[in-house]
């Protein structure tokens, strides 16, 4: 019997080993990239992510009707922040708009509370493309050792990667309404691009 038990726990501490030692040869990079081809021109797109309540009509974040929300400082461009506290799917943290480069890009920083803690720099890109506009929706994060273990078991550029599909997704909707702007077609307040 204590031969029994004396093999289970060398083959327990080796399979532990064994995933310590993979979790810290992954790298500390995540990257999460997904575009989407839209057929709006960048002027159309662009209010829809520079001003973060316009993101009500697309993000794919919207998982809990009870969530508290804030917003502070401008309503778009540097300086625009969206806060949130949530159930557990939802979550607690904030966005704040770092760079806004009319009709091309936008930087955020992503910071998660809950249910961990993170600290990500988030890009969106507007390219004119021959179908319209192609919106590239980035991601980019230092994963903590833990996370790197925890990347073991759970496909993160995978599970992101959804969530940026299906926001995408949302967004080309929001912009394509036919016969209508965005603003009449999706968000009940009057969006202002800055220049």
């Amino acid at each position: 019997m204590y031969a029994l038990l004396s093999m289970i726990a060398a083959v327990v501490v080796s399979v532990i080993a064994a995933i310590l030692i993979l979790a810290a040869m992954k790298s500390d990079d995540l990257h999460v990239e997904r575009s989407l081809v839209m057929k709006a021109s960048p002027r159309q797109i662009f209010p829809l992510i520079n001003e973060l309540r316009a993101w009500e009509a697309w993000t794919p974040y919207d998982r809990d009707p009870g969530m508290r929300e804030t917003y502070s400082g401008p309503a778009g461009g540097p300086g625009a922040r969206y806060a949130w506290t949530g159930n557990r799917e939802a979550g607690e943290g904030s966005i704040t708009i770092t760079q806004s480069l009319p009709y091309s890009q936008v930087a955020l920083d992503l910071d998660m509370i809950k249910p961990f803690q993170g600290h990500n720099k988030v890009v969106f890109r507007l390219m004119p493309d021959i179908d319209g506009t192609r919106v590239t929706w980035e991601l980019d994060d230092k994963t903590p050792y833990v996370g790197k273990v925890a990347g073991l078991f759970v496909d993160l550029d995978r599970k992101i990667g959804s969530d940026f599909e299906e926001g995408l997704a949302r967004l080309k909707r929001v912009a394509e309404r036919t016969g209508r702007t965005h603003t009449e077609a999706s968000v009940p307040y009057r969006l202002e691009c800055v220049e």
